[in-house]
C-alpha cells in the first residue's frame, strides 16, 4: 500500500543520490533531469542560493505539467563562510575545497521546489556539519578513491571521509546526503 497522495511524481535530477532516497522512502516516481547552468544572482544569500536554483530547475516544466504530476526539483549548496562551494571541476580544485573544510563548521543548505500544474512549494533545510583537522595524506586518499567531483563541497558523507573526519552533524543527515527527505515527505504529504 502506498500512502503518498496520488500524483505523478516527477523528479527533475539525475543525482545518483536523490533517486536512492526517494527510493527508499517508497515513493513511486520516474526521472527527468534538467541541466540548467548552476548560476544565481550574487545578491542572493545562503537560503535563498539553492531555492532559487531549485526554481530554475522546474521552470522547463512550466506549462506542460498534466494535472496529476508533482515535480520535485531541488539544489544542494555547501556554504563556508560566506562562500559556496560548488561541484569542484577536478581533482586539484577538491584537494583546495577540502582544506577550506578542514577543522571548521560550515552548512549544507537543500533548496526544494514542488510543482504541480496549479501551485508551487519552495523550502529549504539547512545542516551545520563540522570536519576535524584533516591531513593531506587523508584528503589524497579521499580524493583517489572516491569521486568528488560531482557533489557539492567536494565530499559525500555517506562515504569513507563521512565516517573518519565529519566529528558532528546538527540537522537532517539526509539533507547532506542531497536531499532532507523528512521534511519533503511533510512538504508532500501537505500538499
Amino acid at each position: 500500500m502506498n500512502w503518498f497522495p496520488s500524483f505523478n511524481y516527477i523528479l527533475a535530477s539525475k543525482s545518483p543520490r536523490r533517486i536512492q532516497l526517494l527510493h527508499e522512502m517508497g515513493l513511486p516516481f520516474t526521472v527527468q533531469p534538467v541541466d540548467i547552468p548552476e548560476t544565481y544572482p550574487k545578491t542572493l544569500g545562503m537560503l535563498e542560493i539553492p531555492v532559487y536554483l531549485a526554481r530554475q530547475k522546474a521552470l522547463p516544466f512550466e506549462g506542460k505539467l498534466e494535472e496529476r504530476d508533482l515535480l520535485i526539483a531541488a539544489d544542494t549548496i555547501v556554504w563556508l563562510r560566506r562562500e559556496v562551494l560548488g561541484k569542484p571541476a577536478g581533482q586539484e580544485e577538491a584537494r583546495v575545497m577540502l582544506r577550506k573544510l578542514s577543522g571548521h563548521i560550515h552548512q549544507v543548505v537543500t533548496g526544494v521546489c514542488l510543482k504541480s500544474r496549479h501551485k508551487e512549494r519552495t523550502f529549504h533545510a539547512v545542516t551545520h556539519v563540522e570536519f576535524k583537522e584533516l591531513t593531506d595524506k587523508e584528503i589524497d586518499y579521499y580524493v583517489t578513491h572516491f569521486n568528488p567531483t560531482d557533489k557539492a563541497g567536494a565530499y559525500g558523507i555517506q562515504e569513507w571521509i563521512g565516517m573518519a573526519a565529519i566529528t558532528r552533524v546538527e540537522g537532517s543527515y539526509y539533507n547532506v546526503v542531497g536531499l532532507p527527505v523528512q521534511r519533503l515527505y511533510t512538504e508532500i504529504m501537505g500538499f
